[in-house]
């Protein structure tokens, strides 16, 4: 690997040494190991069903506490919309008005989010925006066929020159943010500040969190060697919401509750969204005040045998962890710091929705390296679907995973955790992406909660379907769960 000085001082601006750019070149030689499933996570085993009356519990549990604890809403949003709009750019790309009408294209291609993107049009919530903008514009549009109007809408949305809507971040269109989106976002919230303020009967401290540039990985073609941009760049990309535990790892607060900005809500779910938010901030309260109670107790007291058993069975029965078979034979010494080591992690509590065919990761057993089994959220792309007992296993799964999570990241004394102790660095993804035209291999990072995660205390819970509302492409705005009545 020959680094010009060019390259160097890349590599001084993103804060990336030789070192890890070297250590980046070898994983995609050497490639990384997929995980390996136990069995799926289910109601019972691995996923809480809790009833009414626990559910009550928890909420006015959470109500009870929430005005003497720091509470911090985590929002990952710097993602840009392009992949929403992807089907529209293929169409812009490949439709030629001169040969063929829409319709006809769309028969030929089967392009059905086509259609459908055309049939909703003007039940998507910029339309509006769009023909306001095209009537001011371009003073005939009135006048043009409805198929010309439809091609002058999608290049009004979508071109450099005109609206350019895959520019801005999902956040904008339906909160670490990338820095060029930064006075988007303070300008949206300007403008609707007062109104929620008031409808909420809270005020609200916005902060906004940069992916940092250091995390950035560098891309490779297919025989691993850099690839660079065409003014002869090294070319790094951002590595996925891995990167954010840095982010995450910033923050100072005894409750955190992370969701995905592109899981949209309108009015009408907002009860049962905010009601169980609280049921899984209420458990994690619940769990952490009992397991706090026990480190301090590991810490400062000469504990019976009684307890520490005890103090393994909450482990076990309150916080998933699969104890030792071996735990009962060891000296008390080497008990105390199995139980402690258990212990002083961070602890997430998950929301879980029943799997209705989305895209995405789900709950599950796995077994690593050393055959120690713990609760995980998995991504698809780290299991080895070929294997067929793998596959299996996948086909079982009952549920998926919404990011909808609540998380403590301090210690019974107040101390923040170094978060990076505590995730599985080969959990990471290599990736096939483009960039003009030429097939390239990216680097993610262990997804923020997918091997970021990996040796935190996990607990599951399933969730309704109603809170989990995704926006990953512009038609699943024309979805009921989308429109407001």
């Amino acid at each position: 690997m020959k680094l010009s000085p060019k390259d160097q001082e890349l590599l001084d601006k993103k804060g990336i040494t030789v070192k890890k750019l070297k250590q980046q070149l070898e994983t995609f030689k050497t490639g990384l190991p997929y995980i390996n499933l136990k069995r799926a996570a289910t109601v019972g085993d691995g996923i809480l069903n809790l009833n009414d009356t626990e559910k009550e519990q928890l909420i006015s549990l959470y109500d009870a506490s929430k005005d003497n604890i720091d509470v911090i809403k985590f929002v990952p949003a710097s993602g840009a919309a392009t992949r929403m709009f992807k089907f529209l750019f293929q169409f812009l790309q490949s439709y030629q008005s001169n040969d063929e009408s829409i319709n006809a294209y769309i028969n030929r291609k089967k392009a059905l989010d086509i259609s459908l993107f055309f049939i909703g049009i003007e039940k998507l919530p910029f339309y509006n925006d769009v023909i306001q903008y095209l009537k001011n514009t371009k003073p005939h549009y009135s006048k043009l066929t409805l198929e010309e109007q439809r091609i002058e809408f999608v290049k009004a949305l979508l071109e450099e020159n005109q609206l350019n809507y895959s520019f801005y971040p999902k956040g904008l269109l339906h909160l670490t943010i990338s820095d060029k989106h930064l006075e988007l976002f303070e300008a949206e919230f300007e403008k609707i500040k007062d109104k929620v303020e008031q409808n909420t009967e809270t005020k609200f401290d916005i902060s906004f969190s940069f992916q940092k540039q250091s995390t950035d990985t560098i891309a490779v073609n297919s025989k691993d060697e850099i690839v660079r941009t065409k003014s002869k760049e090294l070319y790094f990309r951002p590595s996925g919401h891995g990167a954010l535990i840095n982010n995450l790892n910033d923050l100072n607060a005894d409750v955190i509750f992370i969701k995905n900005i592109d899981n949209v809500v309108v009015p009408k779910s907002k009860e049962q969204v905010w009601k169980h938010k609280k049921v899984l901030a209420g458990l994690l309260l619940d769990v952490k005040s009992k397991a706090f109670d026990y480190a301090k107790a590991l810490d400062e007291k000469d504990l019976t045998e009684e307890e520490l058993i005890e103090i393994a069975t909450f482990l076990q029965n309150k916080l998933n962890v699969v104890i030792s078979q071996e735990f009962e034979k060891y000296a008390k010494k080497y008990q105390v710091e199995y139980l402690q080591k258990k212990l002083n992690r961070p602890i997430r509590v998950c929301g879980m929705v029943k799997n209705e065919g989305e895209p995405g990761g789900g709950p599950f057993w796995v077994k690593d390296e050393a055959a120690n089994i713990s609760l995980q959220i998995v991504e698809t792309a780290q299991i080895d679907t070929k294997a067929k007992s793998q596959k299996k296993i996948l086909k079982k799964a009952t549920h998926f995973n919404p990011v909808d999570i609540v998380c403590s990241i301090k210690n019974y004394k107040g101390e923040v955790y170094d978060l990076q102790k505590f995730l599985d660095p080969k959990a990471a993804f290599i990736t096939e992406k483009t960039i003009n035209s030429k097939s390239i291999k990216a680097l993610e990072l262990p997804g923020l909660w997918n091997g970021s995660m990996s040796n935190w205390n996990t607990i599951f819970v399933e969730v309704p379907l109603a809170t989990f509302n995704p926006v990953k492409t512009v038609n699943d705005l024309l979805k009921s769960s989308h429109q407001v009545d």
